[in-house]
């Protein structure tokens, strides 16, 4: 299973991402929700664990598009 983690805060998807890897998923991150797109575009994602307020573009509009 693949999860994408989107948070503008490093700390934040570095903490998931252990938590992701050790149950053993593969694991892509992304800073912003423009990124996290292009991640979705270009990969088969699972499961989207998705802040709202970030930078560039915040989850809510990142959820719409």
């Amino acid at each position: 299973m693949k999860v994408l983690i989107v948070d503008d805060e490093e700390r934040i998807r570095i903490l998931i991402k252990e938590y992701c890897l050790n149950e053993n998923y593969d694991v892509l991150e992304a800073s912003d929700g423009k990124e996290a797109l292009d991640i979705i575009k270009n990969n088969k994602v699972d499961i989207v664990i998705l802040d709202i307020m970030m930078p560039n573009m915040d989850g809510l509009t990142a959820y719409n598009e």
